[in-house]
């Protein structure tokens, strides 16, 4: 199996699930553009399997693993070496969107882990497209006013470059150091060609 099965496998095997079920563009085929792995899953006890869930997907080696902070349902979100998005579903336990982030030396580590897991999913979608620009505009508002940066990026390599600098300089003022293995990840795939966007294609099989 795939890693993303194998995941699926160690979320089935807890008490408290009913059912994993693989949701999205990944059951359309290979004709489909996909994203990554989208997995509905339903539990008895959800507040049981939450506290589990890092314990269950730490075997995997997930570069970040994160609740989503704008999602309407809870949703974790994985992101594996490849790199690869997986993300878990629960759409029975509805939750409301977070406020933009409050920057400081206690959030700095998710902010970024945030900012790398979204432009990771936008690096799958058309640059130029409609949702992509939208995504920005969102993206700019929850994640990068927060940091200082007032403008909306154009690009998704402007905004992760601009990102960038001010992580960097937070860092300097709150004397820590994120680490970069997101960064390290997904920055190449952002300086791409537009021709040639990311698939999540690179798990091991």
């Amino acid at each position: 199996m795939g890693i993303a099965e194998e995941i699926a496998g160690s979320i089935r095997a807890h008490a408290t699930v009913c059912r994993v079920e693989l949701i999205g563009c990944r059951t359309r085929g290979p004709d489909a553009e996909p994203s990554g792995w989208d997995y509905l899953v339903t539990a008895d006890d959800f507040g049981r399997l939450a506290a589990d869930l890092p314990r269950l997907v730490q075997p995997h080696g997930p570069l970040a693993a994160q609740w989503d902070p704008l999602a309407e349902f809870a949703s974790y979100l994985l992101i594996l070496p490849g790199p690869a998005k997986v993300d878990l579903l629960f759409p029975d336990v509805p939750r409301t969107a977070n406020p933009p982030w409050r920057v400081g030396p206690d959030t700095l580590g998710a902010i970024d882990a945030h900012f790398w897991d979204w432009t990771l999913w936008l690096l799958s979608k058309h640059p130029r497209s409609d949702r992509v620009r939208g995504e920005l505009l969102k993206m700019s508002r929850h994640i990068l006013e927060p940091l200082g940066i007032m403008t909306v990026p154009p690009t998704l390599e402007d905004a992760t470059s601009r990102f960038i600098r001010a992580r960097d300089r937070l860092e300097t003022r709150y004397g820590l150091h994120v680490p970069r293995d997101l960064e390290r990840a997904i920055l190449p795939l952002v300086r791409l060609r537009d021709g040639d966007r990311y698939r999540p294609s690179g798990l091991r099989s």
